[in-house]
């Protein structure tokens, strides 16, 4: 018989104080590196990580969701989508951890409220105008604190007293070396243009164009985003935006491509920083989850919780899900219709990152997420 509290202790979930006994904040010169992937739009958790254990899956998804049983099988409750290769050789290699039946504070289902929820870390919608990774800059020692977020503008979660910058690849066909010269030559004679110009052309020649031109999609994004974080000017803690998670019509497909990608990029990031890969942590977390009934176009809509994902060369507790599984059958859905959230994203984060790099749990808590402490 299914228990229905499906529950592991030993994950990044089960650290607390006692785990860091004397641990103060980060120690100079760490070389941490922090990639937090967000996936706008609502990811699928019941898709991405699949509770092929819980008898009420198929039965609630039927047909939809036989392909899960194709992918690979963690353990005896849960199967890994199948178009997470990569992810599903991270995971042999305790390189990664997976966390389900999770959300934030927020119970309804905007898109906009919610995003603003997690990127702010705050308890309402539009409660704060800075974010909890501009926030985890003031925790880092100086030359950790270097945020950018591969996006045409700085995001809600990346601002905050720290300025952090933004890297957005130009479309447009490269300038000729003369104009570049002349620009380069009109400011040096403003110290503020002539300094923002340096960085500029500094961050394009880090971001570089892919080693490899064969490199498309998710792939070329985490080769771009490791130059990006290479040497002693590279940001350290970085945001990166994926799209494509909002399927309310035709999941199957669009579900499929949109995790290939991801799994490309977290791919991609590895082989890209190398030996670097031990000092980085990849979070990939989503606004809310789906319904667990799938709708009438072959989609899913607006949900509750779902599912999060860590990366790592150096996890403490790489190789493990953790969840307080609530059971799929219909008197123990949210509203009758989601995944009841058990674990919060808040709790999540915070631990995650204070054992990353080294921080005391209840104080990294207190500082990211001051709603929820």
């Amino acid at each position: 018989m299914l228990n229905r509290r499906y529950f592991v202790t030993s994950g990044v979930l089960g650290l607390g104080v006692a785990a860091f006994p004397g641990a103060g904040w980060a120690a100079p010169g760490t070389n941490k590196k922090f990639v937090f992937i967000i996936q706008r739009g609502a990811a699928d958790g019941l898709a991405t990580l699949a509770p092929t254990g819980d008898p009420d899956f198929l039965r609630a998804r039927g047909d939809l969701a036989a392909d899960a049983a194709t992918g690979t099988k963690l353990d005896d409750m849960f199967t890994l989508h199948p178009a997470m290769t990569e992810s599903a050789k991270l995971f042999a290699l305790k390189q990664a951890s997976f966390v389900h039946a999770m959300a934030s504070s927020y119970r309804e289902r905007s898109h906009f409220d919610a995003q603003n929820i997690l990127e702010s870390g705050a308890g309402r919608p539009y409660g704060r105008d800075d974010g909890w990774l501009g926030r985890l800059l003031t925790l880092l020692p100086r030359d950790d604190a270097k945020g950018l977020a591969v996006a045409p503008s700085v995001p809600l979660a990346l601002r905050g007293p720290i300025a952090a910058n933004s890297y957005a690849p130009s479309r447009m066909p490269d300038a000729n070396s003369d104009l570049m010269t002349r620009l380069t030559n009109l400011y040096a004679e403003d110290a503020q243009l002539s300094a923002l110009w340096s960085g500029a052309q500094a961050t394009e020649a880090m971001a570089g164009a892919p080693a490899d031109q064969a490199l498309k999609g998710g792939a070329a994004l985490g080769q771009m985003t490791a130059g990006l974080m290479q040497g002693p000017n590279g940001a350290r803690v970085v945001m990166l935006e994926t799209n494509g998670w909002d399927t309310h019509f035709q999941q199957k497909g669009r579900l499929n491509g949109a995790l290939k990608q991801v799994d490309a990029l977290i791919g991609s990031l590895r082989d890209s920083l190398g030996s670097e890969w031990q000092n980085t942590l990849v979070m990939v977390a989503t606004e809310f989850g789906r319904t667990v009934a799938f709708n009438g176009t072959g989609g899913t809509d607006h949900g509750t919780a779902s599912a999060a994902m860590l990366f790592g060369g150096a996890l403490a507790h790489g190789g493990n899900i953790v969840a307080d599984w609530p059971g799929l059958k219909a008197s123990q859905l949210y509203e009758g219709r989601d995944l009841k959230p058990t674990m919060r994203f808040e709790q999540f984060a915070s631990d995650a990152l204070a054992q990353h790099y080294g921080l005391d749990p209840a104080r990294t808590r207190a500082s990211l997420f001051p709603d929820f402490a």
